[in-house]
């Protein structure tokens, strides 16, 4: 879901969905950009609301675009689309959740994944033989982050140079997770969302309660 300041963008709707049967000629300037637009919206539309009663839609756009009497006030109709937006939003999270748990579930039955009490899964790729990260540290590493089908969001390997970072100021996952490793060492981590960014996400790719997927390779400890 959108936000609901997109809607505003798209109230000039009104006229194309009054005369949607009518004969549209292209040569018609206003016609052509009225046409356009329409399109434009409803693209914008069908991303935000996939299950729109279009009757009821144009009833409604057209009783407000002609200045008639309609059987909501604005007021009413943003708090109902805002309501109904929070439903979907709570919806999407709830069935992210249940993607993640039954992902890492899955992952925690092979033979070489390891999960700590927090449940936080980890497979070791290649041990090391340095110096093993406190909480407070700062740590130097390389990192490849992925959700759950694979989609890179975040690699430190394609911009070719590590990065370093405080251990107490990223996600849970990472705290603990880079505490079990020496210089040397890779993981790979398979993150709950209550040890990653939980229900609200990060933006971008990252959504509501998304599982992570870390490779990390632990380079340096200390400044």
């Amino acid at each position: 879901m959108k936000n609901l300041s997109r809607l505003a963008v798209t109230s000039a709707i009104a006229l194309s969905a009054a005369t949607a049967q009518a004969e549209i000629n292209l040569e018609d300037n206003q016609q052509k950009v009225s046409y356009s637009v329409g399109m434009l919206i409803a693209s914008q539309l069908a991303n935000d609301f996939d299950d729109l009663d279009l009757n009821a839609f144009v009833e409604g756009f057209n009783k407000f675009y002609g200045g008639e009497q309609t059987l909501l006030s604005p007021q009413e109709a943003m708090a109902a689309v805002q309501a109904y937006q929070r439903d979907q939003q709570v919806a999407a999270s709830a069935n992210a959740l249940a993607e993640s748990e039954a992902f890492l579930a899955e992952m925690s039955q092979l033979e070489d994944v390891q999960v700590t009490k927090s449940g936080l899964q980890y497979k070791i790729i290649a041990e090391g033989s340095g110096a093993q990260p406190a909480a407070t540290d700062t740590v130097t590493v390389h990192y490849h982050g992925t959700l759950m089908n694979g989609q890179t969001f975040d690699s430190s390997y394609d911009r070719g140079e590590p990065t370093s970072f405080p251990l107490n100021g990223v996600i849970a996952g990472w705290t603990e997770g880079l505490q079990l490793m020496k210089e040397g060492a890779t993981y790979e981590f398979y993150i709950h969302p209550d040890l990653a960014y939980g229900p609200r996400g990060a933006g971008g790719a990252i959504g509501p309660n998304a599982a992570l997927v870390f490779k990390v390779e632990l380079l340096k400890v200390g400044e």
